[in-house]
């Protein structure tokens, strides 16, 4: 594996709707691929794939507008905080910085911004490729779903959460290294993977003026596409991996998603977590290679 120190950390900019936004990029022939982190990531997490793909593809890493080096506008008043937005930047970002068609490969939150660009944009898009996609457990459509007591709580923190002096409040009691290792450390199966590099590429947008709201914004955000609504629009060869030991996303409702005609092939990955691109490239990298250049030669 390329070591990441290949990687210049110094970060490109692009300017989208007149707000930067920053984004890394590796190799400069074949197919072109587009990573999407999750939320509260940026392009650092993708710095054990970004090497590795770009030896053999045009690779690139963009930090979602309100998330890493980008801009972060006032929520509601200069952005809409939604995929939709998301969206638009990526496709955008696609026909700008890109120039061509690419695969998107993206991780969480990530994954239902690559759908809602495939559904939205699909000239631009050639395949998507979705790790550990976040189910969106508090949407306002499956509150009922959940205990009462957990839909309550969920409404509440949201309602709290609107008020910017608590919501200010909270974020700062989060966005401390300790509270940010033992989320990890939860979210992780190999706890040597949660490194203070790791850290530091998530606490270090979080200190920039405006993050607590974009945080506190997407906390509230319960609307929107679902995957499991998104899936069934794809006409994109599309694949979903997935650690079986994510605590968050359960890999049961993860299988369920695979049942849509429109997904291709479901990969578990055993006994990793919700970020396996970074917890265990050298598993999630010759598979993405692998699933590039098949849906590349068949093309």
């Amino acid at each position: 594996m390329i070591s990441t120190t290949t990687i210049d950390k110094t970060a490109k900019t692009w300017s989208w709707r007149g707000f930067p936004i920053t984004y890394q990029q590796s190799g400069d022939r074949g197919p072109a691929v587009v990573l999407v982190h999750g939320f509260g990531a940026s392009w650092g997490h993708w710095r054990k794939n970004l090497p590795v793909l770009g030896q053999d593809y045009r690779c690139y890493a963009i930090d979602l507008i309100g998330f890493g080096g980008s801009a972060k506008p006032i929520p509601g008043e200069e952005i809409a905080y939604t995929f939709e937005t998301w969206s638009q930047l990526v496709a955008d970002f696609c026909r700008e910085v890109v120039g061509s068609v690419a695969f998107l490969i993206g991780n969480s939150i990530g994954c239902v911004v690559a759908m809602q660009t495939a559904v939205d944009h699909p000239e631009i898009v050639q395949g998507v490729a979705a790790i550990n996609c976040s189910l969106r457990l508090l949407h306002d459509s499956k509150r009922a779903e959940l205990p009462w007591f957990r839909s309550f709580g969920a409404s509440l923190m949201q309602k709290l959460l609107a008020k910017r002096a608590i919501g200010n409040l909270f974020f700062k009691q989060i966005a401390k290294p300790q509270v940010v290792k033992k989320i990890l450390l939860q979210a992780y199966r190999r706890p040597e993977a949660v490194t203070d590099e790791l850290i530091e590429i998530l606490m270090t947008p979080a200190m920039d003026e405006g993050a607590a709201d974009v945080f506190c914004a997407f906390t509230r955000y319960s609307q929107g596409a679902l995957p499991e609504e998104l899936l069934p629009n794809l006409n994109c060869p599309t694949i979903l991996l997935w650690g079986t030991e994510d605590p968050w996303e359960p890999v049961e409702m993860g299988q369920e998603l695979a049942k849509f005609s429109t997904v291709d092939e479901f990969i578990a990955l055993e006994g990793l977590g919700h970020c396996p691109q970074d917890e265990a490239p050298e598993i999630v990298n010759p598979i993405l290679k692998k699933w590039i250049d098949s849906v590349d030669q068949s093309l």
